[in-house]
């Protein structure tokens, strides 16, 4: 009779169904607006843009450039006029840019168009004009639109290379002008690339000044802006890509070259920068004075 009781106790607890599941907020797959909704309250738009671009996935050939990493192609400040029309149903935008990268733009408007809208983009610098085919992939209302380019003829892509090497190089001098993020430091490195003429050359020098961003070396072999070059640190054998941002011929027989890391990286030197807000009249460097004249 034992073991009956247990058996039907055993069978009772089988057949009874298990109870479903009811998945809370925090459970819950966050959706688009969800999503929109918490980045508004605090993240800067541009890296909700960068988010939106780094999301896109390329549908075919023609926006390869769509699917390439954000990290490796930064975004500069860029200002002109650009007008951005919709394929389908002509709307016209007449505004400015923002910024600029190889991907994309960031264009200030009122009316930003719909998610996904397929536009042709035309922004004029002067007597220079760049002209491609664009996606919308962020939006922000009352703020802007970010643009991703889908197609991009090659004549229309060396204007675009062009504005980038000035952007860049003007984003690189005014970094070199914060002195306080600079260090001047000797580290014997290794400069690698392809001349002019196609020809690979490698030479061994020195940094006149580094940052977590980049440095300025003195480089023999001509070089030209937006070059792209391997640095290798010879003390510790790290390597990474960088791009020639700024070539000064004046200083000295070697010009000086300031390269800027593909992304930061401030262990490549193996340093420790200074923060972005310091200065030497920053608390944490008059404490450090103080110590040093009492001892």
């Amino acid at each position: 009779m034992v073991m009956k009781r247990r058996n039907r106790k055993r069978s009772s607890k089988a057949a009874r169904p298990p109870t479903p599941k009811i998945p809370s907020d925090a459970e819950k797959p966050a959706g688009t607006s969800v999503a929109l909704a918490r980045a508004d309250h605090g993240t800067p738009p541009r890296d909700e843009f960068d988010a939106a671009v780094d999301a896109e996935k390329p549908a075919g050939p023609s926006v390869a450039l769509a699917g390439a990493d954000r990290r490796t192609h930064p975004r500069y400040e860029f200002t002109a006029a650009v007008e951005v029309v919709a394929a389908e149903s002509g709307a016209r935008i007449e505004t400015r840019v923002r910024d600029l990268s190889q991907q994309g733009c960031y264009v200030d408007t009122s009316n930003a168009l719909p998610l996904g809208t397929v536009t042709d983009v035309r922004i004029s610098k002067g007597a220079q004009l760049f002209e491609a085919r664009a996606r919308v992939v962020y939006s922000r209302a009352s703020k802007g639109m970010g643009l991703v380019f889908t197609a991009i003829d090659p004549e229309q892509l060396r204007t675009l290379e062009t504005w980038l090497a000035e952007s860049r190089e003007t984003s690189w001098l005014a970094a070199n002008r914060r002195r306080s993020q600079r260090v001047l430091m000797t580290i014997p490195v290794r400069v690698s690339g392809h001349s002019g003429v196609g020809l690979p050359f490698e030479e061994e020098t020195h940094p006149r000044a580094i940052s977590a961003h980049g440095a300025l070396i003195l480089v023999s072999t001509q070089v030209y802006r937006g070059q792209p070059l391997t640095l290798s640190n010879v003390q510790t054998r790290a390597a990474l890509e960088c791009v020639v941002a700024h070539i000064d011929r004046h200083q000295s027989d070697h010009p000086q070259v300031g390269v800027e890391f593909m992304l930061p990286n401030p262990i490549f030197w193996h340093v420790a920068f200074p923060p972005k807000d310091w200065t030497p009249r920053h608390p944490d460097a008059k404490s450090h004075v103080k110590t040093g004249e009492s001892s």
